[in-house]
């Protein structure tokens, strides 16, 4: 693209009055400084075009998703549009904060600022600069090298960022319509959990409340002192597995990493998987069944199994892989009618 003389406000960010002052009139004594203050207008102006380009990019691709998220059943579509929406507001701050950090390497403040204040940093920035001694002007240039290489440093980590993110939304898409497809035939569907770090105790206090019509006398803190408790006193049985999964630090002693693990398991929002589950289905005497849309249903506690008219219904949960940036999540599991 061929960049003109030609103004265009939605393109150039700022006024045509301030465009044609700098653009065009001859220069002054103050050569070098009219000069600086082009190259800067000049570099404002490409920024202004990358970033307009980057968000009709942006645009295009939530009309994209939007499209594939209204196919399937009803819940399923309102979940993906609500997996969409979440997903394209983190990508639209993300480049809004990219944005932002490649202006201020020219001394712009946000948008809301007046035009006159950011000019007038801008000027006497640049005119700092160029008034000074050539003993002096080395510093500045440092520092402006030094801020060049931050605002690169920021742009590309703002870029990998938007990369990861538009990555998670294809493949957090793809994993819940393998889910839901799996689900549907069974009349259920997905309660969501808060993802905090207690989901998976969280889920299973929604499985025991759904259970007993509203009502548990297990809440998610109380969950996870009744998970660390019936691992410290199996311990045997847990601590192969905690060392399988490379949980243990290194030490002499593995238990008094095992140890560790469970106070803070019982203490704080670790986040909880296999390994809790397993104490889980024995402390409460139930069975559990895992569904994924990335593995194959696990079962846990089959000796519990008594669901059926009159027996003890199962706890049914959903495990996903893709689900949010920080990791896996766990999520309730519910009849389709209850949703």
């Amino acid at each position: 693209m061929k960049i003109g003389h030609q103004y265009n406000s939605a393109v150039h960010g700022f006024s045509q009055e301030t465009y044609t002052r700098y653009m065009f009139q001859p220069y002054s004594a103050s050569f070098s400084l009219f000069r600086c203050i082009r190259y800067m207008l000049h570099s404002r102006l490409i920024l202004n075009l990358f970033s307009w380009k980057e968000k009709s990019k942006l645009q295009d691709k939530e009309t994209s998703l939007k499209k594939a998220a209204a196919k399937g059943s009803k819940a399923e579509q309102k979940a993906k549009k609500k997996q969409v929406e979440e997903e394209i507001s983190r990508l639209s701050a993300a480049l809004e904060a990219k944005h932002a950090a490649e202006l201020a390497t020219f001394g712009y403040k946000p948008a809301e600022s007046s035009e006159k204040g950011n000019l007038d940093t801008l000027v006497k920035a640049i005119a700092g600069v160029s008034v000074s001694s050539n003993a002096d002007s080395a510093k500045p240039g440092k520092a402006a090298k030094r801020r060049e290489k931050k605002a690169k440093e920021e742009a590309a980590r703002e870029q990998r960022i938007q990369e990861e993110q538009t990555n998670l939304v294809s493949d957090r898409m793809l994993e819940d319509g393998k889910l839901g497809r799996r689900l549907e035939p069974l009349g259920l569907t997905i309660h969501e959990i808060k993802p905090d770090g207690h989901c998976l105790y969280r889920a299973i206090e929604n499985q025991l409340s759904l259970h007993s019509k509203g009502t548990t006398q297990y809440n998610h803190q109380e969950l996870r002192q009744m998970t660390a408790k019936y691992m410290r006193e199996h311990a045997a049985d847990f601590l192969p597995f905690f060392l399988s999964e490379g949980k243990a630090e290194s030490g002499p002693d593995p238990s008094e990493s095992f140890e560790k693990y469970c106070e803070e398991m019982e203490s704080t929002a670790a986040w909880g998987g296999q390994l809790e589950l397993g104490a889980l289905t024995h402390c409460l005497k139930k069975h559990i069944v895992v569904y994924s849309g990335s593995f194959p249903d696990v079962e846990m506690g089959k000796e519990y199994n008594k669901s059926g008219p009159g027996g003890d219904p199962s706890i049914r949960l959903s495990y996903h892989r893709h689900a949010y940036g920080l990791g896996e999540h766990y999520n309730s599991v519910i009849p389709t009618e209850l949703s």
